[in-house]
This record gives C-alpha cells, sequence and structure tokens, in this order.
C-alpha cells in the first residue's frame, strides 16, 4: 500500500465530511489537542497507546495517522517494534498482521 496517497485520500474523503458536520469536526479536534498535551505521559507514549488500539480496531486510516505522529516525534523503529511486539501479545494474529502494517508505514514515512 502507498501509505502517504492511501491517507492523502482519506484526508480528502474526511474533508468532504467536515464540509457536512464542522460542529463534529471542531469538537474531534479539540478532544484530539486536549489528549495529546503532554502531562504525566507524553505525547509519543500517548500516540503509541492510539496506535495499540488502531491495530486492534483494525482501522488502515487512524494506524497511517498515528504511525506518521510518532515519526513526527521521532520514534525509532526499535520504540516501533517493541510496541508491536506488546500489541501483538495483546491482540493475537490479526494484531501481529495490522502490526506488520504499521511497520510498513514507518518504514514509507522515515524513507520520506
Amino acid at each position: 500500500m502507498n501509505w502517504t496517497k492511501f491517507l492523502d485520500e482519506t484526508m480528502t474523503r474526511m474533508g468532504s465530511l467536515q464540509a457536512q458536520a464542522p460542529k463534529m469536526f471542531e469538537g474531534f479536534n479539540t478532544m484530539g489537542k486536549a489528549a495529546k498535551r503532554n502531562g504525566a505521559l507524553d505525547e509519543k507514549t500517548k500516540e503509541l497507546i492510539a496506535l495499540g488500539i488502531a491495530i486492534s480496531t483494525r482501522c488502515d486510516s487512524c494506524i497511517g495517522f498515528h504511525v506518521k505522529s510518532l515519526v513526527r516525534l521521532n520514534t525509532t523503529r526499535e520504540e516501533l517494534c517493541e510496541a508491536l511486539e506488546m500489541i501483538g501479545y495483546m491482540g493475537g494474529g490479526p494484531s501481529i498482521a495490522f502490526g506488520a502494517k504499521a511497520l510498513e508505514a514507518y518504514d514509507e514515512f522515515t524513507a520520506t
């Protein structure tokens, strides 16, 4: 999969929905900013948690968005793979398969 193209297409689709439901997006964005703020946990840790949830719910778009954030936060491949081990342990085979997608996205986003 071309993750960059996939996320661009996802953003286009979401933009169409946002035009119809701007208040929902405003609320979602406000909630996201509050959730990602550094506190007892830093943003990277929170994004790793979000990636685990994205993998467990089998949301390709969410996987792409959270991996992209993890790359922005200078997450190493080693850190990501350790998180994917735990995610795979907790979610079994399906989480291992979707974890492989997350690693693929990471490799694409760090190559550019």
